[in-house]
């Protein structure tokens, strides 16, 4: 329409790093309707001048930002499914081999790169209990929905959602092998609620099917996160919520580490399993080395690591 203009200008920022994010951008992708339109986001950007833009129409540019999501997703999903073989076949530690992995020139190669750097991307190639939060999700989600509208299946996106879906599942397996799958009346300890550290953001959190997983077998709860507790009693009002890690841990049948706070691998070890009633410690991020909570007498499960279900 006349003095009308349309633009998409999709943004790539993190939680918990927004505005470093936005100061340091990697990229300014506008989708313009027509060139006064372009124009205008174009001088709204005049800012950055050394930022690299790419220039497209709106549907491509929302496009980019759903593949990029899509990527990420990606990279979790294919993180778990090799961890998932590791252990079927045994003997493999999924973190050695992503350790092999991020050593790869294409995840470090960066002129005046400091030794020991790897892409940002290198932290999506890590094995855990799959990916949450309000953009992989729901972006994932969307692709396929709209491959289904255009009649173009995306069996690499739908493989993508399946794993995730089922790296949740994977957790009652777990506890299975320690409790036989009679959880009614025990006592879990949850770590970590926020989808992912330095957020209070819960929107598709791992932690929230554990969660209901768990008081649906008749299991009670104790969770604590450092940021998202006020959240998360929106989605959990009736369980119990510590004042720390180690109060949670107090009396608990079972610890379960879901959200992966830099506290959580500071704390006192010995102490958290002094206060436990059964020392069952299932850590969904591989946070801790199963020689270290071997030696100190745990019965621990991780996800796909070569020295899982120590002490079991």
């Amino acid at each position: 329409g006349r003095e009308f203009g349309l633009g998409m200008n999709p943004e790539f920022l993190t939680e918990g790093t927004a505005l470093e994010d936005f100061q340091r951008q990697d990229r300014i992708v506008i989708g313009a309707l027509d060139p006064r339109s372009e124009e205008v986001l174009v001088r709204l950007y005049a800012g950055f001048p050394e930022v690299p833009r790419v220039l497209v129409n709106p549907r491509t540019a929302e496009m980019i930002k759903y593949a990029s999501n899509a990527l990420l997703a990606t990279a979790i999903s294919f993180s778990n499914e090799l961890a998932n073989l590791c252990s079927a076949i045994g003997g493999i530690d999924i973190v050695d081999v992503m350790r092999g992995v991020h050593l790869s020139r294409y995840l470090t190669a960066q002129s005046e790169a400091p030794p020991g750097w790897r892409a940002p991307i290198a932290a999506f190639l890590e094995a855990g209990c799959g990916y949450g939060g309000s953009c992989l999700p729901k972006d994932v989600k969307a692709l396929l929905r709209s491959a289904q509208d255009a009649g173009t299946p995306l069996a690499i996106l739908q493989s993508v959602e399946n794993i995730n879906q089922e790296q949740r599942k994977r957790f009652y397996r777990k506890i299975e092998k320690h409790f036989k799958g009679k959880l009614e009346g025990l006592r879990f300890a949850v770590w970590g609620i926020a989808f992912k550290p330095n957020t209070d953001d819960v929107r598709e959190s791992s932690a929230i099917p554990i969660i209901e997983g768990l008081l649906a077998e008749g299991a009670r709860v104790k969770a604590f996160d450092p940021a998202a507790m006020e959240e998360a009693r929106a989605f959990f009002p009736k369980i119990e919520y510590g004042a720390d890690s180690y109060d949670v841990a107090k009396e608990s049948d079972a610890l379960v580490l879901v959200t992966e706070w830099n506290q959580f691998r500071r704390l006192d070890l010995e102490r958290i399993k002094s206060l436990m009633k059964t020392p069952v410690f299932i850590d969904l991020r591989n946070v801790y080395d199963p020689d270290q909570m071997k030696a100190l007498g745990f019965k621990y499960s991780c996800v796909g690591r070569a020295k899982v279900e120590t002490g079991a």
